[in-house]
């Protein structure tokens, strides 16, 4: 015979006046957690109470039932009533709802109903914000209501519109909490669920990592070009800025990168404008000017705006509050804050003297350049008085100037001629190459010569660092010249310094750290030598041998070329018919003889100087030589773009090197090639598949990279 179920009997509820409840000594509670017992009073005050108070009856000595209950479950919903009647807001009689208990435990149900609780799924809140925020409250209202501040509530609000798709993901838990955050750095859906997807298949998948795939096509505000224009210009001209409501952003990221470089140019042709008043022959603006841009053109002698009295009383002041603050605390571990800031702010001030405008002659800037850009802190950077030599030409002869590429003239009266300065922009398009997939293809002539200007310029340094070794490739040459039939010197003495000029502009080799090495020597002597050649030879004279050496190695270290050039390939380092090493060649005897090492030279691999100029294959052989296969088979499923950034990471800090900046050893055996990569996992396997059948249509190709 089938036992019958017992019916479960629930407690049953009544409203009990609030005078006649107390609170019970039973409640397991003692530690204070969560909301505050004031918060919520607010909250039942706006709602009303959400949830009844547990209670049992008191009873006398005798076990008879007093009319009074007690409150074992429900303490901080008690204290909070009992917070409002104080204040006046609730009557001592107010009937109050309640679940009536006579059996069991007290302790055990103040336990269980504390233990049972669960709190929302954080999903679930960001989408219970969006209701109400959709029902028309505002983020100051939704903030109020629930205790929490406005940022907060925007923070939530934001989690709550990404997509669908990662809100499942975040719901099974193969998204963390932190990763959405990251993915709601953008608002475009389809971007979002394309990086996530790269990502989980990759393994990359910090948040930084995601952050950065989503705002790779943009501009931080700590960009100079944002700087120099400011991000309310560009917001209000209805350019998007991408803000992270989680993390210090430095001002968000500008999404419209035509619409910045447009505002920049604007701005800099106005400035160029202003300029063009005082007069000279031609002003060339751009963002930024290519290493060496002034190399070939005549530098105008300008002097200093002279200091008025007043001026020269301020720096004076400030020069010797500077020394006494530096020696008042010259002992000090750390500065004080006030102390810094104020050093900070004499050191720009005199900075700010030190930079005031020059004066040029009015003859000369006729026939002189300026160059308008924007300098690496984001400000204005105006390099006046420099005359190429067709303007010098046409200064000598008039006639030249008749020609179809100067300024236009106006006024032709006797006694008036007012000349219009011709204000050019200049470009900075790069040559597309083409993603041939090819591993074993070439590198690209342009990329392999904008790696040699590196190298040529590292080099440099370190020749001019190295005054034995400039002496010796000096002599050298000299040697060849004297010595050998198959010199290229044509006469018995002649030996001249050809600078060479590097035909592109490699990105980063102005801001590497060998061309501000060289640029700081070069302005270190020019400061040191005579203004005029006439005084040259005394000035030399008086230097002592050390001296010598080292103005020799720096002179010498302009010669270097070590350059690729297509245009004499023949000549690059192929042994000649005589047997005699080319200049490539030389160039690495120089590079091992002063232990030229790229890598300390500040050089590495980034997508925009060598990742992203080179095939898919070079990018993984390129990983794969630095970490190995595994990291290879990391990245070997995306996308070109993305495989080039990824790349980059992984390089960062191997010390891997390109092999036109490679220092080779000609006695050492050659290195076989390894054979073809081994399969891949078979997970992998399949992508790399539909990769390949993708890359084989060039069109195809075309659109996914």
């Amino acid at each position: 015979m089938t036992k019958a179920v017992q019916k479960i009997t629930l407690s049953p509820s009544r409203d009990i006046p609030f005078n006649k409840l107390v609170l019970s000594q039973s409640n397991v509670r003692r530690v204070k957690a969560g909301i505050s017992i004031e918060q919520l009073a607010e909250s039942i005050a706006q709602r009303t109470l959400l949830q009844s108070l547990n209670v049992r009856s008191v009873f006398d000595a005798e076990r008879n039932e007093t009319g009074m209950f007690e409150v074992p479950a429900g303490g901080r919903r008690y204290r909070a009533l009992e917070l409002l009647v104080k204040q006046k807001r609730m009557a001592r009689t107010q009937a109050v709802p309640c679940i009536v208990r006579d059996r069991g435990i007290a302790e055990d149900d103040s336990l269980a109903e504390n233990d049972e609780r669960v709190g929302l799924h954080p999903l679930d809140q960001f989408r219970a914000f969006q209701t109400l925020s959709d029902a028309g409250l505002s983020e100051e209202d939704i903030a109020a209501r629930h205790f929490v501040t406005p940022a907060i509530v925007k923070q939530r609000l934001r989690l709550a519109s990404v997509s669908q798709k990662l809100h499942e993901l975040y719901a099974d838990d193969r998204m963390t909490l932190e990763q959405l955050m990251a993915f709601s750095v953008t608002g475009d859906h389809a971007r979002r669920e394309q990086v996530w997807d790269n990502v989980s298949r990759s393994g990359c998948d910090e948040p930084y990592q995601i952050r950065r795939m989503l705002t790779e096509s943009t501009a931080r505000a700590s960009d100079r070009r944002v700087q120099f224009v400011g991000l309310a210009a560009y917001e209000q001209a209805g350019g998007g800025v991408l803000r992270d409501l989680f993390e210090h952003d430095d001002g968000g990221w500008l999404q419209d990168i035509a619409l910045l470089d447009r505002l920049v140019t604007e701005k800099l042709k106005v400035e160029a404008e202003t300029i063009a008043a005082e007069g000279w022959r031609w002003i060339s603006v751009a963002v930024d000017f290519p290493f060496n841009h002034t190399r070939g053109l005549r530098k105008l002698d300008g002097k200093l705006v002279d200091l008025s009295p007043e001026e020269q009383a301020t720096i004076d002041a400030l020069n010797a509050e500077q020394v006494k603050l530096e020696s008042d605390y010259q002992d000090a571990d750390e500065l004080p804050d006030e102390i810094d800031q104020r050093l900070r702010q004499i050191e720009a001030v005199l900075m700010a003297f030190e930079d005031r405008s020059m004066i040029y002659d009015p003859a000369e800037i006729v026939h002189a350049g300026v160059f308008v850009s924007v300098d690496s802190e984001g400000r204005l950077q105006v390099d006046r008085g420099y005359v190429r030599p067709e303007d010098d030409m046409a200064a000598v002869n008039p006639d030249v100037a008749q020609g179809a590429d100067t300024p236009s003239i106006e006024g032709k009266e006797a006694g008036s001629s007012v000349q219009h300065t011709v204000i050019a922009v200049a470009g900075d398009a790069a040559d597309a190459e083409e993603d041939d997939e090819d591993a074993r293809k070439p590198l690209p002539d342009r990329l392999i010569t904008e790696l040699t200007a590196h190298r040529t310029l590292a080099l440099r340094d370190a020749l001019a660092e190295n005054p034995a070794i400039a002496f010796q490739a000096v002599l050298h040459n000299f040697v060849l010249t004297a010595f050998y039939r198959f010199s290229s010197s044509g006469s018995s003495l002649e030996i001249g310094l050809r600078t060479p000029t590097f035909p592109a502009q490699a990105p980063g080799l102005r801001e590497s750290a060998s061309a501000k090495a060289v640029e700081a020597r070069h302005e270190f002597w020019k400061a040191r030598l005579p203004k005029g050649e006439n005084d040259l030879w005394d000035a030399l004279t008086a230097l002592d041998g050390a001296a010598q050496a080292s103005l020799f190695a720096h002179c010498a270290s302009f010669a270097i070329n070590a350059l690729y050039e297509p245009a004499n390939r023949y000549n690059q380092g192929r042994v000649s018919a005589h047997g005699v090493r080319t200049r490539l060649d030389q160039a690495n005897v120089l590079a091992r003889a002063v232990g030229l090492d790229m890598v300390q030279a500040g050089w590495r691999p980034t997508a925009d100087n060598y990742l992203g100029r080179v095939t898919k294959p070079r990018i993984l052989e390129a990983v794969r030589e630095a970490r190995g296969e595994s990291s290879a088979q990391l990245i070997d499923h995306l996308k070109k773009a993305d495989m080039a950034k990824e790349a980059e990471r992984l390089l960062d800090g191997s010390g891997w090197l390109p092999e036109p900046l490679r220092l080779v050893d000609p006695d050492a055996a050659p290195v076989a090639q390894e054979g073809e990569a081994g399969p891949l996992p078979e997970f992998l396997a399949d992508d790399e598949d539909r990769e390949n059948a993708s890359d084989d249509d060039p069109q195809q190709l075309d659109a996914a990279e």
